[in-house]
């Protein structure tokens, strides 16, 4: 039985692909896996109700720049690694993995010193500051995106696999999702979301949107607009019943499931998080791209590229979104199913479905070789 410790936290788009990885290693083989966490992360909380053992480990991030409170950092690190330590003496791995956030920092650097077979995932075309730190250190780097390979100090570690989906995402076809939803078949739907927590600047613009929609026949927009804002868009629009305005709208907090939405969609309005392309890539969906202006090294925005680059996007910069562009893109490419196609075409080509397996298998035979 192999023995797996996977890292990753902070943010879902670190922590899901990890949970999609688990999954397939388990798939492949028996294998006694193991989170590493911090302890008030939502790794902390995920991570148990996915039914996996889970560790803690304090940890944070570096300053791009030198000041006093790297140096608390470095110290602290200096105690976590011993922990790190304690951890692995402990659980005894074949192999470690991490998929970002700053705790993989102490544990990837604890196992590389113990000479533990080591690897990470890189979801962004930019890598972290984390991620490229440990890309020294450890055996193999799984990327996202080819584009990210040149970024990093030893690209020859590096191999393009993708990033991980969740095999649910695949799970739905659309006609039962619109049956699920009580969509009409022929609507144009139109899915919103900034994530789970909401994307302010979206929610402002499509107050407009919804509106200019209000008495269109045959279109539906389908907007979670995250737990901060909801009240204040609904307020905003007044004549909400429910989670329905007007003729198609519907205005959602939070949607619990996400792939069967996807699955209904026949265009998503997001962010540019790597997890999040990876599943509309997965779906064929077509999107009009708003990268989060302050991810770090605005990561977002060369994520979004990548799609516009290969036709499968259009991008919209977060300070020039208003309800008149977003009217714009929608009723072109509602206009045009030429167009559509088109990008939906584009966008298959850079589905990665099997990221998870792939890495699995890479994870699996560093393990086999730590097993020695």
């Amino acid at each position: 039985m192999k023995r797996v410790i996977l890292s990753g936290g902070g943010t879902g788009g670190h922590i899901y692909p990890a949970i999609t990885i688990a999954r397939e290693i388990e798939e492949l083989e028996k294998a006694d896996i193991s989170f590493v966490g911090t302890p008030n992360g939502m790794e902390s909380t995920i991570i148990p109700k996915e039914g996996f053992a889970f560790r803690s480990l304090e940890a944070s991030g570096l300053k791009r720049e030198l000041t006093f409170e790297n140096v608390k950092t470095i110290i602290r690190t200096m105690g976590s690694l011993w922990k790190a330590r304690k951890i692995l003496k402990d659980f005894r791995p074949d192999v470690v993995i991490g998929t970002g956030g700053y705790v993989c920092g102490p544990i990837l650097l604890a196992a590389a010193l113990s000479h533990i077979p080591t690897m990470v995932q890189e979801q962004n075309v930019i890598p972290g500051i984390t991620n490229k730190i440990l890309s020294r250190f450890v055996d193999k780097v799984a990327l996202g995106y080819e584009a990210a390979k040149d970024r990093f100090p030893r690209p020859e570690k590096c191999i393009f696999t993708g990033n991980p989906v969740r095999k649910d995402v695949l799970s739905y076809q659309r006609h039962e999702a619109r049956v699920r939803l009580g969509i009409n078949s022929d609507a144009f739907m139109i899915l919103v979301t900034g994530g789970s927590r909401g994307a302010r600047s979206i929610n402002r613009a499509m107050i407009g949107v919804h509106k200019y929609f209000a008495d269109i026949d045959n279109v539906c927009l389908y907007h979670v607009t995250g737990e901060l804002d909801y009240e204040r868009v609904k307020n905003a629009l007044g004549n909400v019943h429910g989670d329905k305005y007007g003729k198609g709208s519907r205005i959602i907090t939070y949607e619990y499931h996400m792939p069967m939405v996807l699955a209904a969609a026949d265009l998503i309005i997001c962010r540019a998080g790597a997890v999040s392309l990876a599943e509309i890539a997965a779906q064929k969906l077509p999107s009009i791209l708003i990268p989060y202006p302050y991810a770090a090294e605005d990561h977002q925005t060369y994520n979004a590229e990548a799609f516009v680059n290969a036709g499968a996007a259009k991008m919209i910069i977060d300070k020039y979104i208003s309800d008149k562009e977003l009217i714009q893109d929608i009723e072109d490419l509602r206009g045009d199913p030429f167009v559509l196609e088109s990008m939906a075409k584009a966008v298959e080509k850079l589905r990665k479905i099997d990221a998870g397996k792939e890495i699995a298998k890479m994870a699996i035979k560093l393990a086999e070789r730590g097993c020695k």
